[in-house]
């Protein structure tokens, strides 16, 4: 059994006793058998990585393993989870509105173009319809802001708090599996846990509700019933966009299928990223309807009025210049589009720095409210790498080998995988030319408390200290151009968790797992 960390972190641990409890060597058997069984049973499921199943000994892709997960809840503050769910709404109300200045996301731009070609592209995409006129004001985000318990200490006594992470306006994937993670551990706390030699009795963990897959769903649903009824005559759709051979498909499925569950149905159809201009077209009519032709029969047409997409949000899927002129029919088509360019602009890193600066965020919402207030609280210390004042004191800590043990570096990028952390971020700096220093940010780390869990992996049990992340998802419509706000709700939570060695938590990308709350 691989082990997780060789040394703990330093502060008091969430539970005062023993937690998880030991196990033998028969009970963890039994325990990884049940979640293995459960988890097939009911779509807590992904395709296999290559190097688990490799390709040639599944030609036909049929093969499916039990996701990523940890064989008890981890222990989360009730405190730090009601806190970020709470403040959902207002980072909702936030980041739509952060959408609707084009002046500001211009700046914001400007100040990481050089050296982020990716960044450059999304904003010409924008000036592309920008000229030509946009002809849907209604956008629709499913948000989800991340956040770790921050343990601070210049309190008396010292207090835990939900520090954030980061913003997902683009692809904020596993609300349909972490629905299920909840789902499987509410289960072994009911039939496995109260047989171990350290029983745990029924009831005794505090497993808040996790329903995330109804509230994204109703989200899109609220977008599919904003757009107006087809003046061409075509059934109206919504079109999930992913990439192709994508191996976490059933988290996907899982909010689709939720979807298809409304009455009168509503159809849903995926389409991989790669294949917009073969399968789409734009009716030339002046609201430039988005058409949708099935692959498997051209003839039946569909006005697409809603595009969900869970791809085009990093570089790699726009190998070439037919990817941006998808992108760009998207985009200046009727479709109601999760998300629009400029939401996706407005989730960069460098929007999330800047709205922790001092006076930023009057500009737009009300910061003398109570929940402005409480949004403050989850800020924590985020610098620029530009050549500002600030920026060059950031850039002094990113280069000094001790100061730079407390930060990440983070270019503007979604996913697992793309961040620099502590001891490396020297020397990538120094093999990156300066003049593109600035299209990066440079973040305190949080350091929370100590969790110690399993982890089930790849048929494998890891064991040791890990560290939890909780989202929490957010749904929100609007106009852009009047800014009126036609849905705003906070839509459920995910726990990953990962080893307290790793320093990425994507569980996609093969770094975290997925979790739940056992709230203390």
């Amino acid at each position: 059994m691989a082990t997780l960390a060789a040394e703990p972190l330093t502060a008091e641990p969430l539970t005062a006793e023993t937690y998880p409890p030991p196990l033998t060597e028969g009970e963890q058997d039994g325990l990884v058998q049940a979640i293995k069984d459960w988890s097939m049973g009911n779509g807590l499921a992904v395709r296999p990585p290559p190097a688990v199943i490799p390709v040639d000994a599944d030609p036909a892709g049929i093969a499916a393993i039990n996701a990523p997960v940890t064989l008890f809840p981890s222990p989360f503050p009730r405190r730090c989870f009601d806190q970020a769910k709470a403040v959902q709404p207002t980072y909702n109300e936030l980041y739509a509105s952060v959408s609707r200045d084009e002046e500001f996301l211009g700046q914001m731009v400007k100040e990481v173009l050089d050296g982020d070609d990716f960044i450059r592209n999304l904003w010409q995409t924008h000036l592309r319809v920008k000229e030509e006129g946009y002809t849907q004001p209604l956008s629709l985000g499913l948000f989800r802001s991340d956040y770790m318990v921050h343990r601070d200490g210049s309190t008396s006594p010292p207090s835990l708090q939900a520090k954030q992470v980061e913003f997902n306006t683009i692809a904020s994937s596993f609300g349909g599996l972490s629905s299920f993670t909840s789902q499987l551990h509410s289960f072994l706390a009911s039939t496995e846990y109260p047989l171990l030699s350290r029983p745990m009795d029924v009831g005794a963990l505090d497993l808040p509700e996790c329903r995330p897959v109804e509230g994204l769903a109703a989200g899109i649903e609220a977008a599919f019933h904003a757009y107006a009824a087809s003046e061409l005559g075509h059934p109206t759709c919504v079109v999930f966009l992913v990439q192709s051979e994508e191996r976490n498909v059933f988290d996907q499925r899982h909010l689709e299928y939720q979807i298809v569950k409304s009455s009168p149905t509503i159809p849903v159809f995926r389409l991989p990223f790669a294949d917009i201009l073969t399968h789409t077209s734009v009716a030339e009519t002046a609201k430039r309807q988005l058409l949708y032709r099935l692959p498997r029969n051209p003839t039946r047409v569909l006005e697409v009025a809603v595009v969900y997409m869970r791809a085009g949000y990093g570089p790699g899927d726009y190998p070439d210049r037919d990817a941006w002129e998808a992108r760009y029919q998207l985009e200046r088509s009727a479709a109601i589009k999760c998300p629009t360019v400029l939401t996706q602009l407005a989730g960069t890193k460098k929007v999330q720095q800047v709205l922790a600066a001092p006076k930023v965020l009057a500009r737009f919402i009300d910061d003398e409210t109570t929940s402005a207030g409480e949004l403050w609280k989850t800020f924590t210390n985020i610098y620029p790498m530009d050549r500002s004042d600030a920026g060059l004191e950031a850039r002094k800590k990113a280069l000094d080998a001790e100061l730079c043990q407390a930060y990440v570096l983070k270019p503007q990028r979604e996913g697992g995988g793309n961040n620099i952390y502590r001891g490396a971020i020297p020397d990538f700096l120094r093999s990156v030319p300066e003049e593109h220093w600035g299209s990066y940010i440079l973040m305190e780390l949080i350091v929370p408390p100590p969790v110690s869990n399993l982890i089930l992996r790849n048929g494998r049990v890891e064991r040791g200290g890990v560290i939890c992340e909780l989202g929490v998802y957010g749904t929100c419509l609007w106009n852009q151009g009047t800014g009126e706000v036609l849905r705003n709700e906070e839509a459920g939570y995910l726990l990953r968790t990962k080893g307290d060695k790793s320093e990425e938590g994507g569980v996609a990308a093969g770094y975290g797992c997925m979790d739940s709350c056992a709230l203390v």
